[in-house]
C-alpha cells in the first residue's frame, strides 16, 4: 500500500503539494504514481522563473518502463527546483516526499486539492 501523508494534499493527476512556511508550495509526485512508473532514471524540470499555468505539463519523468508527464497542480512561477536529481533521479523512487521534492513554487494552494483521505480513495478506486 502507497504511503499518502496526511499533512499533504494532492491532484488527481499524482501530484503532492506542501505549503512552506515562506508562502511557497513544494511540489512532487506521490508514491503511488512513482510505484506506478518503477525505477526512475531521469527527471527533467523547468528553470527557475518559468511561469506555470495549472493543468499544463511542467516536467517530465522517466522511468525503465516509460515517462510521464507531470502537471502543474497550481498556476505560479517556478522558485527553485531539486538539482540532486539530475544525478539520483531515484531519490523520488526512495522518498517521494522528502528528498525526492521536484520544484519550489510560488501562488496559492488550489482550492479543488484533495485530503489524504479523498486521495486514498482514488488510488484504491484505480
Amino acid at each position: 500500500m502507497s504511503q499518502v501523508p496526511d499533512t499533504l494534499r494532492y491532484t488527481q493527476t499524482h501530484e503532492w503539494l506542501r505549503q512552506e512556511a515562506d508562502g511557497s508550495i513544494t511540489v512532487g509526485i506521490t508514491d503511488h504514481a512513482q510505484a506506478q512508473l518503477g525505477d526512475l532514471v531521469y527527471v527533467e524540470l523547468p528553470a527557475v522563473g518559468k511561469a506555470l499555468t495549472a493543468g499544463d505539463a511542467c516536467a517530465v519523468v522517466e522511468s525503465v518502463k516509460a515517462a510521464a508527464d507531470v502537471y502543474a497542480p497550481l498556476t505560479g512561477t517556478v522558485l527553485a527546483f531539486n538539482d540532486a536529481l539530475a544525478s539520483a533521479p531515484e531519490l523520488v523512487n526512495q522518498d517521494p516526499y522528502g528528498e525526492g521534492w521536484l520544484l519550489r513554487v510560488s501562488g496559492d494552494l488550489p482550492p479543488d486539492t484533495l485530503d489524504a483521505a479523498a486521495y486514498r480513495a482514488l488510488t484504491e478506486s484505480a
